[in-house]
């Protein structure tokens, strides 16, 4: 009974997501989730790839992908099955809390950046860019730029 109260609480309040208000995949759509949220379930033991979509606020072509790429029905069925898809925006100043560090907003250029930005995408600046990490966080491969749903399905069917 304890047990079932405790993975209740942690699946409400640990696994909530900023964007979607929960975790839970539903078909159809993705669930995107924080950095802190990959961390977590990377440590519970997921056997599935992430997808870390590195944007910022004033990128066009990030807001082009989130409409035109990111909804399509296959990409979503195709991520949804083999990936925890993440958002994560480079320029954020709160402060993260990723793989048991802590990354703070830097100024740099002319909107100053997140140094898990500067991480994740190994010191090259560019949005969009999708990252593609390991089951354990680990990088695979850093891929900058706009993608339609047929070379972002292209590129997810290599990995």
């Amino acid at each position: 009974m304890r047990y079932i109260l405790i993975v209740s609480l942690l699946l409400f309040f640990g696994f909530g997501c900023k964007n979607s208000g929960s975790y839970e995949t539903k078909d159809g759509q993705l669930t995107w989730l924080s950095v802190e949220q990959a961390s977590d379930i990377s440590k519970a033991g997921s056997k599935k790839k992430f997808l870390v979509d590195v944007y910022t606020d004033w990128c066009g072509w990030c807001k082009v992908m989130d409409k035109k790429t990111f909804t399509d029905p296959a990409l979503i069925k195709y991520l949804n099955d083999n990936f925890h898809v993440v958002k994560f925006n480079a320029e954020q100043k709160e402060q993260v809390n990723y793989r048991g560090k802590v990354y703070n907003w830097e100024a740099m250029g002319r909107n100053g950046v997140n140094a898990l930005g500067v991480e994740l995408l190994q010191g090259r600046l560019s949005y969009p860019t999708l990252v593609y990490l390991n089951e354990k966080l680990e990088p695979i491969n850093v891929s900058p730029g706009y993608k339609t749903p047929e070379q972002l399905m292209a590129e997810l069917q290599m990995l």
